[in-house]
């Protein structure tokens, strides 16, 4: 089983990286339009984010809009207190960023925020499904993280995950400890899991 996954992972992590500095500039202008509109983004107020790191669809313009709209944003960080799982920090226009030990640039984990305070989250992924399981990077932090998710698919925060069209796979093997985004957004649709 992890074979499949691992392998899955590599190829879809070097489609990604296939992708010219246009590519992603576009896509990430597409998916800026899209979800700048959605009423889950209009209304939220604490919104997580993440820094681009490889390759990924890059949220940069949503995170730019959400600050200059006066919402509270945050950008996730690996604590050694806590590192297997993902803690969320405040970010403001003027926050320093300091690379972690993967080179993630992170802002200062002064202060971190429960993972149930936020309206929305939007996570990176490597791969996603039409019903809305996502493969990430293979650490688990973000499974670990909104596991509450699990039995309890209604409660905050909304996850939507960002990917590129291209990550959209038909299946991969699910395991149990595998939460479910309640949207995966992509340059050309949100998927949403009660639609697939």
């Amino acid at each position: 089983m992890p074979d499949t996954r691992d392998t899955l992972r590599s190829s879809l992590r070097e489609k990604r990286h296939g992708l010219s500095t246009e590519q992603q500039m576009a896509a990430s202008l597409a998916l800026f339009n899209m979800l700048g509109n959605q009423d889950f983004f209009r209304v939220a107020q604490r919104i997580a984010f993440y820094q681009v790191a490889d390759g990924e669809i890059d949220p940069r313009m949503l995170l730019d809009l959400a600050l200059s709209e006066g919402k509270s944003c945050f950008l996730p960080v690996i604590q050694q207190d806590n590192p297997e799982f993902v803690s969320f920090a405040p970010y403001y226009a003027n926050t320093e960023l300091v690379p972690n030990k993967w080179g993630i640039a992170e802002p200062p984990a002064s202060e971190v925020i429960s993972p149930t305070n936020f309206d929305v989250v939007f996570v990176p992924l490597v791969a996603f499904s039409k019903d809305c399981f996502r493969m990430g990077m293979g650490q688990g932090f973000y499974d670990r993280t909104f596991s509450f998710k699990i039995f309890n698919r209604r409660s905050s925060p909304m996850l939507v995950g960002l990917a590129h069209e291209c990550q959209l796979i038909d299946s991969f093997p699910v395991e149990s400890w595998d939460v479910r985004l309640d949207a995966v957004a992509t340059e050309k649709k949100i998927y949403r899991p009660d639609t697939a």
